[in-house]
Order: C-alpha cells, then structure tokens, then sequence
C-alpha cells in the first residue's frame, strides 16, 4: 500500500466562486476521488489552513507520496516545513508538483532554481507524449487536447529534466516542458504542468491516468530514517587474508 498525502492551497475555493463550481471539493478533494479508485493507494488529503498546515510531523512522517497544488499563498508556507518536505524527499519520499506549484516553496528548494516561466489565461493545449516507454506515459495516448487551459511558456527556469515525458503546445503557438523526471537523494520528483484551478482539468481521464501513473512511479521502495556519511571498512578486508 502507498501512502499518499494530497496537499493542497486551498485558498482558490474559499474565496472565488468560480474556482468552487468547478471544484465543490476542493482540488484536493477531485484529485482525491480518482485516486481513491487505485486500491494500492492509501489517500490523505491536506491544505494549508488546517492545523500544522496539514501537514504535522505524524503525517508527513506517514507519506510515502505527497502532491502539491498552490498558487495564491507560497509565501504562506512556513520555512521550516519546507525543509521537512526537502529532507523527507531526501530520504525517499516521492513528491508531485502541479501547475502552478512550479513556484512553490518545496519545489523551488528542490530544483534549486526559480523555476519563472511565463503565462496566459485563457489558451488551448495539446498535450504530446513524447517518451511512451516511460513508465508515467502508461496508457496515455500520443497526444490529447485540454479545450481551455492556463498557458505555461518557456524559458521555464528549471535544471534540465533527468527525463522529459510530456510536451504541451498552446494555441498561441509556445510549447513547454509540461512532463518533467528528477531524481533529487533517494527521493523521485515529477513536475506536470495542466490544473488551472479555474478550469476543470482534473476532471480529464488522460489528466488523471497520468497523475495516477506518477503516483506509482514516484513511490519510493524505501525511506531511510537519515541521510548520513557514515566511514566503512573496505569490502576486500578479508581477501585472500590480506588487508591492503
């Protein structure tokens, strides 16, 4: 089973009517349903009023796979919960960072980097696959359309992906790294770019079989309780009886 926490914002829905209409439960609470489907996945969800910013230590200690949706409050996420977030992803953690989290605290900490890009509302994207032996592309087709989507645009300031899954192109005619693999410690991280919280993106069956598939290939096969530097004494101590 994997122990998936859904984080998200939550500020969108509290305060725009037109962001709750298309999400009642939240984004958190979309994402959660088609997850729950998968019946290897345990699902937690969080947003950042809650207490601890739903995210305490018994929690995040418990996630073997967190998501992350914000927008309107990164600078509301508290520092020292980004390094929790940093060291568990260090240790083993997988971490999924959607749309506009690209300048969450978490992710920029992890890229290293300011991850910029630039946007539009309002746009359409055809979303192309191009790595389909990845195992995140599993049954998603060559390529599909998102009717209205927010567009994303590079330069998208991030280090180059350690594997590239996903191209989105807009009507506009910018394309964009929408699909991004990192390995960052022992921990997977995979950014994907579509969920404007005004559009009902994560209500798309190839949105949702991707993220699942992301879920699947970010979990870890272990989660060690520290990242030391430990001294150890040479494998070959005992060959052949000499200790050279």
């Amino acid at each position: 089973m994997i122990n998936v926490t859904i984080w998200n914002e939550g500020r969108h829905e509290k305060e725009s009517e037109s962001v709750a209409n298309v999400y009642p439960k939240g984004i958190h609470g979309c994402i959660a349903e088609f997850l729950g489907t998968d019946e290897e996945l345990n699902i937690t969800t969080a947003t950042l009023d809650d207490a601890d910013n739903g995210l305490p230590e018994s929690v995040l200690e418990n996630t073997d796979v967190l998501l992350w949706w914000g927008h309107m409050a990164h600078e509301c996420v508290p520092d020292d919960l980004v390094e929790r977030v940093y060291n568990r992803v260090m240790r083993g953690m997988g971490f999924i960072a959607l749309h506009s989290a690209h300048f969450s605290k978490p992710f920029k900490r992890l890229m290293g980097t300011t991850c910029s890009l630039k946007w539009r509302d309002g746009d359409r994207e055809r979303l192309w696959c191009i790595n389909p032996a990845h195992p995140i592309a599993k049954g998603v087709p060559e390529q599909f359309d998102i009717p209205v989507e927010e567009m994303y645009g590079e330069r998208f300031d991030i280090p180059q992906p350690d594997e590239l899954v996903f191209i989105g192109w807009f009507k506009g005619g910018e394309v964009f790294r929408s699909g991004c693999c990192y390995q960052r410690g022992l921990g997977k991280v995979f950014y994907f770019q579509p969920g404007h919280e005004e559009n009902p993106t994560y209500y798309i069956p190839e949105v949702q079989k991707i993220i699942n598939n992301a879920v699947h290939w970010v979990a870890p096969n272990e989660i060690v309780s520290e990242i030391d530097c430990p001294w150890v004494e040479s494998p070959e101590k005992n060959y052949n009886g000499d200790n050279k």
